[in-house]
């Protein structure tokens, strides 16, 4: 096959930042996505209706002139969470899910939930009116391994959670591991996972194998090769309950390199390029449009985008800039390490 012609995907996990870095990186996204999740992590973050309001028109205000995307927005979960105002806020249409960040968990996750029972009430809610909860998931205990935070919160907190409250509609986003991609896998109703284009691409060895390479760090770190590959066979299988969510989280190089150097791998220059490839690697460029364009907007109750994507594929790779220049300062552009051969041609 050398062209793909697919409904336009959309991003299910998306990091635009604000002012300057949002007007700068939003054209990446633009290229090839009609909607996306908006990650509310801004300092101070987006937890109340009017938060929601005022960032959505700030993404609004960035748009080039003629763009046909809409942003998503969603609320940070926090302790002081008021279920009202968040009942308003989906109410009105404004935003299409809840975050939750365990206090310390990632990049300005501070304000997150340190004791789940002290959301319950909210959560309550949002089951009640069918609001989404999106769950960075990881445990944030210090005598957890880094590499096993996933699984733990799996135990500790997301099963709890299920049991407690099942018609909770829920994503665990980002998942790394084998054991996210099973569990998701056993579970019947309310529970999907989103997956990024480098957590199919990396392990832990393309940031620590021959020194240390801060543009391959993320949260969660990529974890090893056979759950790499585990990921991989969830993408590239059918199954409806795993979509796109690319996690694109721009960081100056100022950022990354530095003593405590920020996690976040900058991958919306080309992630509809390295799905393709992987896609086309496996044999599966059927299966490439339920995972970016069918599967997400079918789990969030929502219609499929009307316009097309169409790709096609090259005889020489591909080159990608090594870099998105900013008023911040240079961010570096994710890298596959491997050719890619897909280009967008419309």
């Amino acid at each position: 096959m050398m062209r793909l012609d697919i409904v336009q995907p959309d991003d299910w996990h998306l990091h635009l930042r604000d002012n300057a870095m949002l007007a700068a990186v939003l054209p990446d996204t633009l290229r090839w996505a009609g909607r996306a999740i908006i990650m509310p992590n801004l300092v101070p973050p987006v937890t109340t209706y009017k938060d929601a309001e005022a960032y959505k028109a700030r993404i609004m205000g960035a748009l080039p002139e003629g763009a046909d995307f809409t942003p998503l927005m969603t609320l940070y979960l926090t302790e002081a969470t008021d279920p009202a105002d968040l009942r308003r806020a989906a109410e009105a249409g404004l935003i299409s899910a809840v975050k939750l960040y365990p206090a310390g968990a990632t990049t300005n996750s501070a304000s997150g939930v340190r004791d789940i029972d002290k959301v319950i009430a909210v959560l309550e809610a949002m089951s009640e009116i069918g609001l989404p909860l999106l769950m960075h998931g990881e445990v944030v205990d210090s005598s957890v391994d880094i590499f096993d935070r996933e699984k733990a919160f799996i135990d500790r907190v997301l099963e709890p959670l299920r049991g407690r409250l099942p018609d909770l509609k829920m994503v665990m986003e980002h998942i790394t591991t084998a054991d996210a991609a099973d569990y998701v896998a056993s579970q019947s109703k309310n529970l999907a996972a989103t997956i990024t284009p480098h957590h199919l691409v990396i392990n832990r060895n393309a940031i620590l194998a021959g020194g240390i390479k801060p543009h391959y760090y993320c949260l969660p770190v990529a974890k090893r090769e056979r759950h790499r590959l585990a990921l991989l066979e969830a993408a590239l299988s059918g199954d409806s309950r795993y979509f796109l969510g690319t996690d694109s989280a721009p960081h100056t190089d100022a950022n990354k390199l530095m003593p405590c150097g920020c996690a976040g791998i900058y991958n919306a220059p080309n992630t509809m390029e390295v799905l393709a490839q992987l896609f086309d690697d496996a044999g599966k460029l059927d299966r490439l449009e339920g995972f970016t364009s069918l599967y997400g907007p079918a789990y969030y109750n929502m219609a499929q985008n009307q316009a097309r994507l169409v790709m096609e594929k090259q005889e020489k790779p591909l080159q990608f800039a090594d870099h998105l220049e900013t008023e911040e300062g240079p961010v570096t552009v994710f890298d596959p390490m491997m050719d890619i051969y897909w280009k967008i041609i419309s």
